[in-house]
């Protein structure tokens, strides 16, 4: 069993707060982490089992009656029990009442936003990280943000690198070997993932072409959002690609990146930037394996890029700091591939190269953000598929991908 960095903070909001909602893509791991704090001492309940679902769905309030403290997972399917669990912690405020687990992002929705404002803390759970199968607290994040070159201490490169990075983080998947297996799991979670939870939280008139859409977004994915372009092939207009592509970010399987900007620069990009929450799920929807990779490394970059993506917000995730994520691309087409700004407004700028050397001119775009952050700028560093931590300048280097998890 994976040890999972993100406990630590679920036991101190179960500690101070009256309900703690674990969220994250389904099979990500929540509902593992949660019986392991729940242990012996909280009842646990399931939404996904047909009887529990029932009840709470016919009766929320004579669900919770006599429930002192739980554990409900997949609270997505009975929205209406968050009704009666505001009911019921404000008429006992005591923290720690209770552990949800959703797969879908419930702040979306009006009632559910209102009704446990000031009530609930929210915490994401994504599938793995490297550092997590690793069992190494990385310290990249606090490196990066105090104007230093991170290092790794045991590169991974090559074939080893494509590997990790196709393989994604999801923990049933990676217990088959068989890369066949590994895309046929994948493919079935997303079926699985259309036929139940799309049906719970949107009302989807073309359900039918959602895996269609999710492989196109796939091809798309590391790219500028461009709704009319994702639909075309699907003869879906640009109005139902945002519906559906939305739907698809609250179910954590995708996110799309927002632009960075600031006053100073002129003439910057304001469009988001599309990226797959799981860099193994990504690769299926692509149909991309080790061997395909290496006949041809070109479709590997865009994998790579949403890889790094992930692993930064995981890493973001556990630290005690706030993070905002944005990308930076003006109109001479500069560009850095993720922006991290910190509680203090400090920036620090990661651009993602497949490749095994990196050259000055990788650095374009970093330059330019760093002269548009001015003194906020921190530090650039060009994560790349080589083994060396090398600088390029002052508060420029380039380091292995693998200092993610160092």
């Amino acid at each position: 069993m994976y040890t999972r960095f993100i406990e630590k903070q679920v036991r101190e909001a179960l500690a101070d707060t009256r309900v703690v909602l674990l969220c994250g893509p389904r099979q990500s791991g929540k509902t593992t982490l949660a019986q392991r704090i729940a242990g012996d001492s909280l009842p646990f309940f399931t939404l996904d089992d047909a009887s529990t679902l029932d009840a709470a769905l016919s009766d929320p309030a004579g669900f919770l009656r006599g429930i002192d403290r739980a554990v409900i997972d997949e609270i997505q399917r009975a929205p209406d029990l968050i009704l009666a669990i505001k009911t019921a912690v404000d008429a006992d405020p005591r923290p720690g009442r209770f552990l949800l687990t959703g797969s879908a992002n419930l702040m979306t929705l009006p009632r559910v936003a209102d009704s446990l404002a000031g009530r609930m803390a929210i915490i994401r759970l994504l599938p793995l990280a490297q550092a997590e199968m690793r069992d190494v607290r990385p310290s990249f994040l606090d490196t990066a943000f105090a104007g230093k070159a991170p290092a790794s201490q045991t590169p991974i490169v090559g074939n080893d690198l494509v590997e990790t990075v196709l393989a994604g983080g999801y923990p049933e998947a990676l217990t088959r070997s068989a890369w066949r297996r590994r895309q046929s799991w994948c493919m079935d979670y997303v079926e699985a993932i259309v036929q139940r939870d799309v049906r719970d939280i949107a009302r989807i008139d073309q359900l039918n072409l959602m895996p269609r859409l999710m492989r196109v977004l796939a091809e798309h994915s590391g790219q500028l959002v461009n709704y009319s372009g994702f639909g075309a092939s699907l003869g879906m207009n640009h109005v139902t690609v945002q519906k559906y592509l939305g739907v698809l970010e609250n179910l954590f399987l995708l996110s799309t990146l927002p632009p960075w900007y600031t006053n100073t620069l002129k003439r910057l990009t304001k469009s988001p930037k599309l990226h797959f929450l799981d860099s193994g799920l990504l690769a299926a929807l692509r149909d991309l394996t080790p061997n395909r990779v290496d006949r041809d490394r070109q479709p590997f970059g865009p994998v790579l890029e949403s890889f790094v993506f992930g692993e930064t917000l995981k890493l973001a995730s556990w630290s005690e700091d706030r993070y905002a994520f944005s990308h930076f691309r003006d109109k001479d087409r500069n560009e850095v591939d993720i922006v991290i700004e910190d509680g203090q407004g400090r920036i620090v700028g990661i651009e993602v190269k497949a490749a095994a050397t990196v050259t000055s001119g990788d650095f374009s775009g970093l330059r330019r953000l760093a002269a548009g952050a001015g003194k906020k700028f921190v530090s650039g560093i060009v994560l790349y598929d080589g083994d060396r931590t090398v600088p390029f300048g002052e508060q420029m280097s380039a380091a292995p991908v693998s200092a993610l998890w160092s």
